[in-house]
């Protein structure tokens, strides 16, 4: 167990943790969620000591072990195998068939094993240093951003290597979906404290939401109650009768603390700007053929046509051409032969991976933004910048001084500033962050043209893809249908064959365990009914008695008004004890209300649970 407490740390004015802490328990795999700049890695640089908080304690016990992946990888060794073997322990280091597993699972072929580390491309000295980490024999393995640059099928792998690892996992990604698959329990950091749940990334996300609400009910409602007790205090502070009540109210006033507003989420928030078009197909591709040498293509005989609200997704293996086809489809790539026949009305903008060197330094967000189009002015570039985070002067940054992330955000800002009617675009969620990548996603659902992406993100491709470009096996082929239905059909080849004995004796197995099912099922539905409907009752009671006494206090404080102006001395005495009872009411309502509610969702939630186990067995 790992025991983080009251940690605080800022650099310079930026303050990260502000007396944040958690417990990583055994045999947790913990999914560590939050905007970019606001913690992940600091974090996981305090947990392995290359950091120290300014003020708290990490308890990690003696002689638990940690293997954590650096972004900037280092070697020693004249060939990958041996590099890949550094990782291992003193008691493995013969191990070589674990590395060999690894490397080909991250997407080596036995030829790269003898290649010295250096021939090796950016990407692959990435997956290198990942496969050192995951070889490790420890108790806590930390990853950050261990999906960059691996394809899908690499993470697919990794997906299933890590749920099958035992000991602990604190992990780093943006690939919302990538996570989920392999977490137990989820951590925000969420206004500069952590806060863990058991569970995924929408369910952390759907308590937050709920928590923000609650709070700002709860402050607008307390603003609302200190306002009328100002107004009372102004308006009775000089008649000696109801000095009492003044003072008390007063003294209420100095007791209570005022919840301060809370500070606005920075959030991407845009969509792509449109252009009318006329016909159809988009583009029509035939017999497309390319490579760097002609005698071994990337691809060969490739046709296929956009249509005009098409959602389609390039996917595969790296380096087998996806990039590639898209240049090609761009106009940056002469292609060997084929033809591309774009509609005469069709005007398409291209998102690509790694272009951000194409940004001149020495000019600004606003400068570059407004560079992309002829009719985008001051104003609408401003607008623009606004959507991608670069609010006021941030927008009059130089390119220069910009990260990676800010950098990309700037290239989509300009693809928002051309009016298209097709979309290409290669990775565009590199370098975003998780809350980014979600109105990525919304904003290419909302867009009113056709989209041709290249992506690994299986989040993205459940959710927009309609048809697929998939290279793989040394082909492409075109498959039409969703990406669930390519995964049912075909495959990646990755999955678990049974064995035909195995399959039927899981069928006979599964029969007997339906009709129990079904029995256990149905008592399950009872017992649920007999639990919340009395706990929806009492809420739906509580509810009520709330409201009636609130109108019966609007009435109260009316009539009050009306005695202090008559100069009615009992009369306000009496109000004022009703007040103060019927405030007591609420009050006491609201906190039986609270735990009403607080143990409804708690049961609720069991029973759901409950349930969804009972409707998907585990195989």
């Amino acid at each position: 167990m790992i025991i983080v407490e009251n940690i605080s740390k800022s650099y310079a004015d930026q303050a990260l943790f502000k007396h944040a802490g958690f417990r990583l328990n055994a045999g947790e795999k913990l999914g560590l969620v939050g905007r970019n700049g606001h913690g992940k890695t600091t974090l996981l640089r305090l947990l392995v000591g290359e950091e120290e908080p300014d003020s708290g304690s990490i308890t990690i016990p003696k002689g638990y072990t940690h293997g954590y992946m650096y972004q900037d990888p280092t070697f020693t060794e004249n060939s990958v195998l041996k590099e890949g073997c550094r990782g291992l322990g003193e008691r493995e280091s013969d191990h070589f068939w674990k590395v060999e597993k690894v490397l080909a699972g991250l997407g080596f072929s036995i030829s790269d094993t003898g290649k010295h580390p250096s021939e090796l491309s950016g990407g692959f000295q990435v997956r290198l240093n990942l496969a050192k980490t995951l070889v490790r024999d420890v108790d806590l393995l930390l990853l950050d951003e261990p999906d960059n640059y691996l394809d899908i099928t690499s993470i697919r792998w990794l997906t299933r290597y890590l749920n099958n690892r035992n000991g602990e996992l604190i992990l780093i990604t943006h690939n919302r979906g990538f996570m989920d698959d392999v977490v137990t329990h989820t951590m925000g950091i969420y206004r500069k404290t952590l806060r863990k749940i058991e569970g995924n990334t929408g369910k952390l996300y759907s308590q937050f939401a709920i928590e923000e609400e609650v709070y700002e009910k709860t402050r607008l409602n307390d603003e609302k109650k200190r306002k009328k007790a100002e107004i009372f205090i102004r308006r009775f502070r000089a008649k000696a009768r109801l000095g009492g009540l003044v003072q008390s109210r007063i003294k209420t006033l100095e007791k209570q603390k005022k919840l301060e507003k809370l500070e606005k989420t920075k959030d991407l928030d845009f969509s792509f700007t449109s252009r009318p078009f006329n016909g159809k197909p988009v583009i029509n591709v035939k017999e497309l053929s390319f490579g760097y040498e002609p005698d071994r293509l990337l691809f060969s005989d490739l046709s296929f046509y956009v249509g005009p609200y098409d959602r389609i997704c390039v996917v595969g293996k790296n380096g087998r051409g996806k990039t590639t086809l898209l240049k090609a489809l761009a106009g940056k790539l002469e292609f060997l032969s084929g033809e591309v026949k774009p509609n005469v009305t069709v005007k398409s903008a291209y998102y690509e991976q790694g272009n951000v060197d194409n940004l001149e330094d020495e000019r600004t967000v606003l400068e570059e933004i407004m560079s992309a189009d002829p009719d985008t002015d001051q104003q609408k570039a401003r607008n623009i910048s606004g959507m991608m985070m670069f609010e006021e002067d941030a927008a009059l940054k130089k390119i220069m001084v910009l990260s990676g992330g800010e950098k990309s955000r700037v290239m989509l800002g300009k693809v928002i500033a051309t009016p298209v009617n097709f979309l290409l675009l290669d990775e565009p969620t590199n370098h975003l962050d998780m809350e980014s990548c979600d109105a990525l996603l919304e904003a290419i659902n909302d867009f009113d043209g056709a989209v041709l992406m290249v992506t690994h993100n299986e989040m993205l491709l459940h959710g927009l893809a309609e048809r697929l470009i998939v290279f793989r096996d040394g082909a492409v082929s075109l498959f039409e249908g969703s990406y669930q239905s390519f995964l049912e059909i075909k495959g990646w080849g990755d999955e678990k064959i049974e064995n035909v004995n195995e399959a039927n004796e899981k069928k006979g197995k599964k029969k007997k365990e339906r009709k129990e099912q079904r029995k256990l099922r149905s008592q399950f539905v009872g017992e649920r009914a007999k639990v919340l409907k009395p706990l929806e009752k009492r809420i739906a009671g509580l509810e009520k008695k709330i409201v009636k006494t609130e109108n019966d206090l609007k009435e109260l404080h009316k009539a009050i008004v009306e005695a202090s102006e008559d100069g009615k001395g009992d009369l306000i005495a009496e109000l004022s004890r009703n007040i103060h009872n019927c405030e007591k009411v609420i009050e006491t309502s609201f906190r039986m209300l609270e735990a009403a509610s607080g143990e409804y969702e708690e049961q609720k939630g069991f029973f759901e649970k409950r349930l969804a186990e009972l409707n998907n067995p585990a195989d």
